[in-house]
C-alpha cells in the first residue's frame, strides 16, 4: 500500500509561490465545473462549516472548519478544521493536508488571481484591513504581484496593527480609515465585521476593492453605495449570492440587480478592466472548489517541488 502523504504548514508552504497558484486556480476553472456541497451549521457567533468539491479529472476534496470568535481571549485559533484529497478515478485517499495551509493560500490567492486581472497594473499603494493572520497572507500574496507596492494597515484595534508592523519591515499604520481608503489604488479587507466599515462615498476612479472577511448571512464589509459605484465580481455564484450578506442582503432588498454581478471565475475572461477610471469590486467567498484546486496544487509541489 502506497504511503498517503500528509503534508504539514511549514514544509508545505516552503514550495509554493503566489503566481503559480493564480496560474493553477485560473487552470483549475477551464475543467468542468465543481459539484460543491456546502453546508454552514451556527451555535450563535460560532460557525461549522462543512464543504465538499468534485471537479471531474481533477479530484475530490473534503475540507470541515470551525470558526469560534471567542477562542482568541482563551489563547486558542479562531480557525480549525481539516481536508482531505481523493483520487479523481478510484475515490481512494490521495493526500492529507494541512488545513491551515490550503485555507492562508487558498483564501490570498483567489483575491489575487481577481486583483492580477482587474486592478491596474501601476497600483502601488495597497491598503489591508484587518490585522489578523489573512491580512499577513494577504500582504504575503499581493507583494508576490505588486512587488514595488507601499503597504499600509488599518485595524480596529491599534495594538494589533502595531503587533503585524513590527513583523513586516515598510508596513505604515493608518489611524484614520476613510483618509487610507481614499489614498489607496488596492483596498483588501479581511475583517470579521457584520457592519460595512467601507463607505463607497469614499472610493475614487480607479480604484480595485477586494473584500474577504463577510462569509455569512449576516456580514459586510462595504455599504451599499460602494457596490453600487463599482462593476462587481465575484469569484463564485454558486457560493455568494444566497449565502454571504455582502451580496445577498443588497440583492434581496433590490438595492442591486442580479446582472449587477457581471462575473464569476467560470468567465474568467470577462474579468477585465475597462478603463483606468473604473472601480472594481471583488468578492472573495471561497468554496470547496478552490480548497480542492489550492490542495491539488500543494500536492503537486510536495511531488515535484
Amino acid at each position: 500500500m502506497t504511503d498517503i502523504p500528509m503534508i504539514p504548514f511549514a514544509e508545505g508552504e516552503a514550495l509554493l509561490d503566489w503566481i503559480g497558484l493564480t496560474d493553477a486556480l485560473a487552470a483549475g476553472h477551464d475543467l468542468p465545473k465543481a459539484e460543491i456541497g456546502d453546508t454552514f451549521l451556527y451555535r450563535g457567533d460560532d460557525t461549522l462549516l462543512s464543504r465538499a468539491a468534485w471537479i471531474d479529472g481533477l479530484g475530490i476534496a473534503v475540507k470541515s472548519a470551525t470558526v469560534f470568535p471567542g477562542n482568541p481571549s482563551k489563547g486558542a485559533p479562531m480557525i480549525n478544521g481539516g481536508l482531505n484529497l481523493y483520487d479523481d478515478a478510484d475515490g481512494t485517499l490521495s493526500a492529507i493536508v494541512d488545513f491551515h495551509l490550503v485555507t492562508k493560500w487558498k483564501t490570498a490567492g483567489d483575491s489575487l488571481l481577481a486583483a492580477r486581472r482587474l486592478a491596474r497594473p501601476d497600483s502601488r499603494d495597497i491598503l489591508i484591513v484587518g490585522a489578523g493572520n489573512q491580512g499577513r497572507a494577504l500582504h504575503a500574496a499581493y507583494s508576490a504581484a505588486f512587488p514595488d507596492a507601499r503597504f499600509t494597515l488599518w485595524n480596529r484595534t491599534r495594538a494589533n496593527a502595531e503587533a503585524m508592523a513590527d513583523e513586516i519591515p515598510g508596513l505604515q499604520i493608518a489611524d484614520d480609515l476613510e483618509n487610507a481608503v481614499r489614498a489607496a489604488d488596492i483596498v483588501t479587507c479581511a475583517t470579521m465585521s457584520t457592519d460595512p466599515l467601507i463607505r463607497g462615498d469614499w472610493l475614487r476612479p480607479g480604484q480595485h476593492i477586494d473584500l474577504i472577511g463577510a462569509y455569512r448571512p449576516d456580514m459586510r464589509e462595504v455599504d451599499d453605495t460602494a457596490l453600487l459605484r463599482a462593476r462587481v465580481f465575484v469569484d463564485s455564484f454558486d457560493t455568494t449570492v444566497g449565502h454571504i450578506g455582502e451580496i445577498d442582503i443588497p440583492l434581496k432588498a433590490g438595492t442591486i440587480p442580479r446582472d449587477h454581478l457581471i462575473a464569476d471565475y467560470y468567465a474568467l475572461d470577462r474579468f477585465t478592466r475597462a478603463g483606468d477610471t473604473e472601480i472594481t469590486l471583488f468578492k472573495n467567498g471561497g468554496g470547496a472548489h478552490l480548497d480542492l484546486m489550492t490542495a491539488l496544487y500543494i500536492l503537486d509541489r510536495w511531488r515535484n517541488g
